[in-house]
């Protein structure tokens, strides 16, 4: 390589000093945003991108959007030629132009040094709102992209540094909550200190040195990931999955296929001969696709590679367009985002043959819920996604349990999200119960996480209730003898008594203060033969209440005493250790 010479330990400083920079434009983010879709649930990724738009390193608070800008920031470094200036902000979330989801709008800028385009910074969060025919984005109803929001493909809100008032009172004119637009002033903020961050590095080693060490990082994580491959026996692997209700027929069955193709040191994904796109709002657009398809993958192979061009380059994605996972226009794809478990199941069930150590049983499939109205006690509107109720657990690996409410495999986040107060403070509704939920759990010699039960009371006026996922259908497998986790489901209970058993795509209106919401959110799969469990940690697990005595007995083959201790004698027949 022509140019300053490679020094290795300058190649490490600057990836550690990439990844930095976005984690302090993700602390930026989440501390001046107002929705608790992004300040507590951080439903956001924060990048930096080379002058060609390849990835330099991300932040990824939510694994679905991990990959969701690259594609954009080639997208507009197309769009516009030569018309990129120094501080110009452009936003984008148009899902026919690269953008993953219609709530997930984004903000880029270029960042220049000494008259020269260097990089970019970008965000990209879920807005509580864009418009389209119902608050909040989710419309189960949908057929088309002009029912579910404003398409926003790239435009410029700030050219050279100005503010493009009209633009901007154009796009915000067409978006009901004024949150939104102060949501965006702090996307705009968060890639400006992205921008500091790349002046400071230029500043210290100057474009040329910088420049010829990022190829050699490049290099280098390539080199990673090749190594990661080459431990995937060569083959072709085969795995299908399926997607339930599209909201319009009910009873349909949708077919995700993918094969799996290793060869040597390279890896390639092949939708081929999965389902065609639904009349509904169940689709998925290429890049929400392709970035499930990447998160999954790298939850095989080594944590602590570096995200950067150099990783992804190993990697083919193939997923036909007009498909349900890469939907023509004008299709509906709001839902595209929640395809991923989906998707990842396929690619486990593939895989799982090949790499059995390193592939987990099948996580807790999406039921999701999202409640819009009017808060009386401030005579504001709000939207929430329930993000404490919809988090089941995770499927265990070998060697170790799942992770009990962790949310969904593509926006798996922790039991801090949300905090109890805060959402009783931000909505008007008031909780009841939420706990972990006893036997939700898959069986196995290493168990499934546990997934959670979740009730509030439905406060405010003009109160909707969106449901969305497949998870009431089909549990989460185990592997390899480990046993499926419990179900999800969704109901209310009206003032007078009344129950509404909620469907996996639904839009229920005119829901009455004092309403009851009534969530279970199932766990992970198991993994192994359940009667290889310690019987010591089996009956742990029953005086902690994760098991019961029933399970523990029916699955484990563990008998208790009445003090939670093992009762060996009886434990030896169940388990046939006796014999």
């Amino acid at each position: 390589m022509s140019g300053p010479n490679i020094d290795k330990v300058l190649v490490s400083i600057l990836q550690r000093r990439y990844k930095s920079i976005t984690e302090e434009m993700s602390i930026a983010l989440a501390r001046t945003t107002r929705s608790p879709i992004l300040c507590e649930a951080k439903d956001f990724v924060t990048g930096l991108y080379d002058a060609k738009g390849k990835m330099l390193e991300q932040c990824e608070n939510l694994p679905i959007l991990a990959f969701s800008l690259g594609p954009v920031c080639e997208y507009i470094i197309d769009y516009y030629g030569d018309d990129i200036h120094e501080g110009d902000v452009i936003f984008h979330n148009d899902v026919f132009s690269m953008g993953n989801q219609n709530n997930d709008v984004a903000a880029f800028k270029p960042i220049f040094w000494q008259g020269e385009l260097v990089a970019w910074s970008a965000c990209k969060g879920h807005q509580a709102d864009i418009g389209g025919a119902v608050r909040g984005g989710y419309n189960p109803e949908a057929t088309e992209v002009w029912q579910e929001a404003l398409r926003i493909p790239p435009i410029k809100v700030y050219e050279k540094g100005k503010l493009r008032k009209d633009v901007w009172d154009l796009i915000f004119a067409n978006i009901r909550l004024d949150i939104v637009a102060e949501d965006m002033r702090a996307e705009i903020g968060s890639c400006v200190v992205g921008e500091r961050g790349i002046h400071k590095l230029m500043e210290r080693y100057g474009v040329d040195t910088v420049e010829a060490h990022k190829e050699h990082l490049f290099d280098s994580t390539e080199k990673m990931m090749r190594a990661e491959i080459r431990e995937i026996p060569n083959g072709v692997y085969q795995g299908e999955s399926q997607a339930y209700y599209d909201g319009k027929n009910p009873g349909s069955v949708y077919t995700i296929k993918v094969a799996v193709r290793v060869e040597d040191e390279s890896i390639a994904f092949d939708y081929a001969g999965t389902d065609a796109q639904t009349t509904g709002f169940v689709n998925g657009t290429y890049t929400s696709s392709a970035s499930a398809t990447l998160l999954t993958f790298l939850q095989m192979v080594n944590p602590d590679m570096p995200h950067n061009d150099g990783m992804v380059r190993p990697v083919s994605i193939d997923i036909p367009e007009g498909t349900i996972l890469n939907a023509s226009y004008p299709a509906a794809t709001t839902y595209g985002n929640h395809l991923c478990p989906n998707n990842a199941d396929a690619i486990m069930r593939a895989l799982a043959p090949a790499i059995p150590d390193r592939v987990s049983a099948e996580w807790n499939e999406l039921l999701c819920s999202l409640t819009t109205g009017l808060d009386t006690r401030k005579g504001e509107p709000y939207v929430d996604i329930g993000f404490m109720g919809l988090k089941g657990g995770s499927g265990a690996i070998q060697g170790m349990d799942g992770y009990d409410h962790i949310g969904m495999i593509d926006a798996s986040g922790g039991v801090l999200d949300q905090d109890y107060e805060m959402f009783e403070q931000q909505t008007p509704h008031l909780l009841k119960q939420h706990e972990l939920w006893t036997d939700s759990a898959g069986p196995g010699r290493w168990r499934g996480g546990l997934g959670v039960i979740t009730e509030f009371v439905i406060g405010g006026e003009d109160t909707q209730v969106v449901t969305f996922g497949d998870g009431d259908v089909e549990p989460a497998f185990g592997a390899h003898g480990g046993g499926e986790g419990a179900l999800n489901t969704i109901w209310l209970e009206y003032p007078d008594g009344e129950r509404y058993q909620c469907t996996t795509k639904d839009l229920v209106r005119g829901v009455p203060s004092g309403t009851l919401y009534h969530q279970e959110a199932g766990g992970g799969g198991g993994f192994g033969d359940p009667r290889q469990r310690p019987a010591d940690l089996v009956a742990r697990e029953v005086r902690d209440q994760v098991i019961s005595a029933e399970a523990a007995r029916q699955h484990y083959g563990v008998a208790l005493n009445d003090d939670f201790s093992v009762d060996q004698t009886e434990t030896q027949r169940l388990r046939g250790e006796g014999k």
